[in-house]
């Protein structure tokens, strides 16, 4: 049987190839309103896409390691490793945790390979995510599948070279173009800052043709920093309306029709192949993805207008980073919060929405309590993090962002619970203050996440407790 959660695959007609021909007869003469209709269709389904092209390009500029202000740079087949958790000033990827230290890259397969190094992580949890133009992950390395220490290489669809020797296995990307990111998980104390140092030393990833068998070391903290780039208050822009008609090309180029894609990519390069010629086309296409922008994209940065709905106004999702054409939560997801993880490596929880259905707001107290025993079950760890209205974190006194395992002072009541105190002012009891999650001003987001769940948690059958209003 299926999952329950998930339709009936779509069964193929019998006469499916009368559907498929090469391509639409390219000699017809098509409306500006049908181009335009195609613009706004396809703005939505390949923004993803064009979101994670484009975050490629920039890398190419790019020409060392470096840290950029509270925020990392790397040539494209590099990355480069932060040293602590991330800054509250970032605003490349909304969402950001602050349990793991983060690694960031982009990938270029058609110019090379890659080799990524595992060090021994002993004890500590660790997950690397690699996706790919689509943002689907195309790699199992982390502690939840007993990955081994060594040398891990990355190819791209059409590589058929030799693999060199002491290469542990190899993870092949249907596209040449893809983003990897090491999350490295930490404890909020001075100490484990201290000791996460030399393991990361040993997270890299490089070109194949700098493999030479052996652990490559640098020591991240000794990498230039450079000055902060200018940045607003929400994610940094990577997806242009007014640019997309003359990008889609390459995107659609670097990432082969899934199943079933066929026919969608013949009608759109096919207005995209008028649009060269005619510069009515090319506006009516240009309109149509401005619109899809505004109307299609932008609603669903908000975490509840998608997603499966939950007890108490809590939302998720159950195919993250695996959306094949599930085009609606991939573009979501996307918008919202990009580069999550597996489901089996994270499950996420957003709220925002309190238990009575208001809107979450750092104007008002809540409270949120997990009965005894009731924390996210997982084999790694958890959080409850909070966000702005912009999806990021707002500097505060304590510089606290999140709370959950990596905190070592949260205060457990008499009969087993633990209560997460979110709120603006400081509370002046002792207990609260150390369960306290500093609220910024204006609309908020909480976010659960599950590092390595259970199957109570991936399942169904664990849901966060209401955030309840007290004041």
């Amino acid at each position: 049987m299926g999952s329950p959660h998930l339709p009936a695959p779509v069964q193929i007609g019998p006469g499916w190839a009368r559907g498929m021909p090469a391509a639409p007869d390219a000699s017809v003469r098509i409306t500006t309103a049908y181009a335009r209709h195609v613009g706004r269709d396809a703005y939505f389904w390949t923004w993803p896409m064009v979101n994670v092209f484009n975050r490629r390009l920039h890398f190419a500029t790019t020409s060392e390691l470096a840290h950029v202000g509270p925020l990392i740079q790397a040539p494209v087949n590099q990355f480069t490793m932060l040293t602590d958790y991330v800054s509250p000033e970032e605003r490349v990827v909304a969402c950001p945790n602050q349990d793991v230290v983060y690694g960031l890259g982009a990938i270029g397969l058609d110019e090379s390979p890659v080799v990524v190094q595992v060090p021994d992580f002993g004890d500590r949890f660790w997950v690397y995510q690699a996706v790919d133009l689509r943002t689907d992950s195309f790699v199992r390395l982390g502690a939840m599948y007993a990955t081994t220490p060594g040398f891990y290489l990355l190819v791209g669809p059409d590589w058929d070279g030799d693999v060199p020797p002491g290469i542990t296995q190899v993870f092949r990307s249907p596209t040449s173009t893809g983003l990897v990111g090491p999350r490295i998980f930490m404890d909020d104390t001075d100490e484990d800052r201290a000791a996460i140092q030399e393991v990361i030393s040993r997270v890299r990833m490089y070109p194949v043709d700098q493999y030479d068998g052996q652990m490559k070391v640098i020591d991240w903290k000794g990498i230039p920093q450079l000055p902060e780039l200018p940045h607003g208050e929400e994610e940094t822009q990577w997806v242009f309306p007014e640019k997309f008609v003359d990008e889609l090309p390459r995107v659609l180029a670097d990432a082969t029709p899934l199943p079933g894609e066929e026919a969608r990519y013949a009608q759109v390069l096919a207005v995209l192949e008028a649009a060269k010629n005619d510069p009515d086309v090319h506006q009516a296409m240009t309109d149509g993805a401005v619109e899809a922008d505004a109307e299609l994209v932008k609603p669903l940065f908000q975490f509840r207008s998608y997603g499966r709905q939950l007890p108490h106004h809590w939302t998720t999702i159950s195919n993250e980073s695996a959306f094949g054409v599930d085009y609606y939560t991939r573009t979501a997801v996307a918008k919202s919060n990009i580069l999550v993880n597996s489901p089996n490596e994270t499950k996420y929880f957003y709220a925002d929405l309190d238990a009575d259905g208001h809107r979450l707001n750092g104007g008002s107290r809540y409270e949120v309590t997990f009965p005894a025993g009731q924390t996210p079950p997982v084999h790694g760890f958890w959080s409850l993090s909070i966000y702005n209205e912009h999806h990021f974190f707002v500097a505060n006194d304590i510089n606290r962002f999140s709370v959950g395992t990596k905190n070592k002072d949260l205060v457990v009541a008499d009969d087993g619970s633990l209560t997460i105190y979110v709120q603006a002012d400081e509370p002046t009891d002792a207990t609260r203050r150390a369960n306290w999650l500093p609220a910024p001003a204006g609309d908020i987001s909480l976010y659960v996440r599950a590092y390595w769940p259970t199957v109570e948690t991936t399942g169904g059958d664990w849901t966060p407790p209401p955030v309840r209003r007290i004041g």
